[in-house]
């Protein structure tokens, strides 16, 4: 064998003992490590499970915190405020005299009102005898605006001047029109405000107080106050705001009642009065106001409000087939106190010929949004079902005035 191949020979085994101790050494610090790193991990879960314990038990006790209120467009959430300010219920009867009212037709008005903060007065029309007045405070006070009832007033002066008749239609848009029947059934604004700017101020004014507005309805009612009608600027909408909302006018429920009750008879504005004890019931007598030259008109505005009551405004009003309701809603704010809402009612009823017991029923609420002019309809078909269910058109009222046929003006 030559040398130079035993001399490598023996190198590589040398280089061998010299690989294999380290290689033993290096799997046994490995492995050494290794158990170390065990038992270190070992020893921390243990030393970890009673803390885990009390997390578990701490996190089963805790109080869900509270929840914030969601972020809109990066703005923090704001409380919700109302702008009305006058409450929508109350205890309408605190206060009230009912002495010398129809105990029938008060205890009807009285359970179809309920805690409303509102009013409700009933009326004979054809004599103008009150029947009764729930929540008279609020009844006798200065006025109110009379919102949408207002365009009955503008109805019959329209027609009256010869501007319009029933058919007729006004352009309200490129493509609607409307005529009178259905503009008073769904209460258009924008009809009754073109009617307004034909006629203009001084006869919207004449005609409203020819009807009844401005001055008191009843004759020595006591605590009656009177409304008011003024002139309202372009600024305010003219007298087409007044035509159509009524603003600038004050009106009381006894001045909305005696118009109507001059509807339900054919024209005659009765002074409204309400006796209080039995011996000015049996004295009572009719006193007309002024008869009003619309009998030719009156027949042009039934249609308008039988329509608000079978599919308009006064939908829930409609109380049966055999009893038909003619009626006009009001729904605005305040004239210049914006936070008060009203919901006004207009309404009479027409029995059957042989059922000589028409009444007017007006009811005006006040409050927030709870209050519009068709829950006010709502609450004079309460009062008529009521009335009905008490068998009062088939029998005598109580304390019902007997009153001559000469001595009323129909």
């Amino acid at each position: 064998m030559p040398i130079r191949l035993v001399r490598h020979i023996l190198f590589g085994l040398f280089l061998l003992s010299l690989l294999f101790p380290a290689s033993a050494l290096a799997v046994a610090v490995v492995k050494k490590k290794a158990a170390a790193h065990k038992a270190a991990a070992k020893h921390t879960v243990a030393a970890k499970q009673p803390v885990r314990k009390q997390a578990v038990a701490a996190k089963a006790t805790r109080k869900p915190a509270a929840r914030r209120p969601a972020l809109r467009s990066g703005v923090a959430a704001r409380p919700r405020s109302s702008p009305w300010t006058e409450p929508s219920f109350g205890e309408p009867t605190v206060g009230d005299n009912d002495e010398g009212e129809d105990p029938v037709v008060r205890k009807a008005a009285v359970d179809a009102l309920g805690p409303f903060n509102g009013s409700l007065v009933v009326v004979d029309p054809q004599n103008g005898r009150v029947l009764s007045i729930v929540n008279q405070k609020l009844a006798f006070q200065g006025g109110h605006t009379p919102c949408s009832t207002v365009k009955l007033i503008t109805s019959l002066a329209a027609l009256k001047e010869g501007l319009i008749d029933r058919t007729t239609p006004i352009k309200l848009g490129r493509r609607l029109q409307m005529g009178m029947t259905e503009a008073l059934a769904v209460s258009n604004n924008s009809y009754f405000a073109q009617l307004g700017a034909k006629m203009g101020y001084e006869k919207v004014n004449a005609y409203a107080r020819l009807f009844g507005f401005g001055e008191k309805a009843g004759l020595n009612i006591e605590g009656e106050q009177a409304g008011s009608i003024q002139q309202l600027p372009a600024a305010q909408g003219g007298v087409g705001m007044m035509t159509s909302f009524g603003n600038g006018i004050h009106v009381t429920p006894l001045e909305l009642a005696a118009l109507v009750s001059a509807i339900a008879n054919n024209g005659t504005l009765y002074y409204l009065q309400h006796p209080r004890n039995s011996e000015e019931i049996s004295k009572f007598q009719p006193k007309v106001k002024r008869n009003l030259d619309i009998q030719n008109f009156i027949s042009e505005i039934r249609p308008g409000m039988q329509g608000a009551v079978e599919y308009g405004t006064a939908r829930r009003a409609n109380i049966d087939a055999t009893e038909q309701i003619f009626g006009k809603t009001g729904t605005c704010s305040e004239f210049n106190a914006p936070t008060t809402h009203l919901g006004w009612f207009g309404s009479f009823n027409d029995p059957a010929p042989d059922i000589n017991k028409r009444l007017v029923v007006v009811v005006m609420l006040t409050g927030g949004r709870q209050v519009n002019g068709p829950v006010a309809s709502g609450v004079a078909g309460s009062f008529y079902r009521n009335l009905s269910r008490t068998q009062y058109y088939a029998k005598p009222s109580t304390g019902q005035p007997e009153v001559a046929a000469s001595a009323m003006t129909r």
